[in-house]
């Protein structure tokens, strides 16, 4: 059947299973699944080896072709009527963190292969080829930075870097990528930043909003804009029974006050919606009865507005420089920064349209428009091609927990968005 781009998109919507859905991922779920119903599969380890092998075992079921790439992303592909067409691309990630949950990056991979399988029951052959993808180490639990796989995709370049990075037993990206690939000799190698025609992901919104308006799906529009830096404050270690406190060079007492005046630029600018973190920190020695000598932290800064970010830049250097009245010295540094990610406008009425129809269908309230703020690899493919996002809600707006869910028929609603979506942009 070769219907037009409408047709297509109808029938693959109406075609999504959403028993089937469901069950594929629950069985996805099992590997590396804890007692307390959440996964641990972090990049490369043995259970999320096992986990690639099941889905190529599930993509070739369907009559997929599958490859690999140098960075170790696995790709799905269902052949189109022209395939010299760049396929329409779809999928998420499958690892996960050391304690997450089902859903995070793993519904979109399973979702995308539940499209493939709703076009083979309505006999749908596209015009283009469609590839159904599963990027390696987005989340970065176990090698840093996250999103790895898609960013090396888009540029090849920077896996020489990422191969250097090692896990906390010292392994490295480098070693864990090469004994991926050898695990699937029988799997053919793919080149990177092979042309695409599109990209939608889908995903849980790790967030509260879509289940605060009671709206099934969301467009999202972009991926808001983040800085990262690290705060070192050097003071000098002392006794703690000994030392007079107006004698003390404590590097803690310099780090609270600058932590101080990080939160108050916060709350001063949360008209913009600034989201501010603190989340890792490092003391020296660590010790109950010494003075802290070093304490090192991070910052990790969100907004959609990039100029808010500079005035917290501009903030944060004024504050080291001139603003903490201490002995003690101290440095910051950005060691990543993304500017704001916008998704193409004909992308997102697409998606707009795909969502408006699944929902009515349904008897739920319309979509409605957000931007993410969390990171995404479609952060990435927007670069390389035209790319949208499709969000469902997240129960209580968790995610990174054994505790993250979705409600089930939200599940299946963002599948159908999704088939439809990918229906349309493959048959035309």
């Amino acid at each position: 059947m070769n219907p037009t781009d409408l047709q297509a998109a109808e029938l693959a919507q109406d075609h999504v299973n959403g028993e089937r859905l469901l069950e594929a991922i629950s069985s996805l779920a099992s590997f590396g699944g804890r007692d307390d119903g959440g996964v641990s599969r972090q990049t490369l380890t043995e259970v999320d080896l096992a986990s690639r092998r099941y889905l190529i075992d599930q993509a070739r079921s369907m009559g997929c072709e599958v490859g690999i790439d140098e960075c170790a992303n696995l790709f799905f592909r269902r052949p189109g009527l022209d395939n010299d067409l760049p396929p329409v691309l779809t999928g998420s990630h499958a690892d996960t963190q050391p304690v997450g949950g089902t859903l995070d990056g793993a519904y979109g991979v399973i979702a995308g292969l539940e499209v493939i399988a709703a076009l083979n029951d309505a006999g749908i052959q596209t015009l283009r080829p469609i590839e159904v993808v599963a990027w390696t180490n987005e989340e970065g639990s176990r090698f840093g930075p996250g999103t790895m796989g898609s960013s090396a995709f888009v540029e090849p370049a920077r896996l020489a870097e990422y191969r250097g990075s090692r896990d906390g037993d010292g392994i490295s990206f480098g070693e864990a990528l090469d004994s991926a690939l050898a695990a699937v000799s029988d799997v053919p190698r793919l080149a990177m930043a092979r042309p695409m025609a599109s990209y939608v992901e889908l995903h849980i919104e790790q967030g509260p909003i879509l289940e605060a308006e009671n709206v099934p799906l969301g467009v999202v529009d972009g991926i808001q804009s983040v800085r990262w830096y690290r705060v070192e404050c050097q003071g000098t270690m002392a006794h703690a029974g000994t030392t007079p406190m107006d004698r003390r060079n404590d590097a803690m007492a310099t780090a609270h006050r600058v932590a101080q005046r990080l939160y108050e630029f916060a709350a001063a600018e949360a008209a913009t919606q600034v989201r501010l973190t603190l989340g890792r920190w490092l003391v020296e020695p660590n010790s109950v009865n010494t003075i802290p000598g070093r304490v090192e932290f991070t910052i990790d800064v969100r907004c959609v507005d990039e100029a808010v970010l500079d005035r917290f830049e501009a903030m944060l250097n004024e504050t080291i420089n001139t603003q903490v009245a201490s002995p003690a010295t101290v440095t910051a540094t950005c060691f990543f920064r993304r500017a704001s990610t916008k998704f193409p406008e004909h992308m997102q009425r697409l998606v707009e349209k795909a969502c408006t129809r699944a929902a009515t269908l349904a008897g739920r309230k319309l979509p409605i428009t957000l931007t993410s703020g969390a990171f995404h690899d479609a952060m990435y493919l927007v670069d390389h091609c035209p790319t949208s996002m499709i969000f469902v809600p997240s129960i209580d707006g968790v995610s990174h927990n054994a505790s993250e869910a979705t409600a089930p028929d939200d599940l299946v609603l963002g599948a159908q968005a999704l088939a439809y979506t990918v229906a349309a942009l493959a048959s035309s």
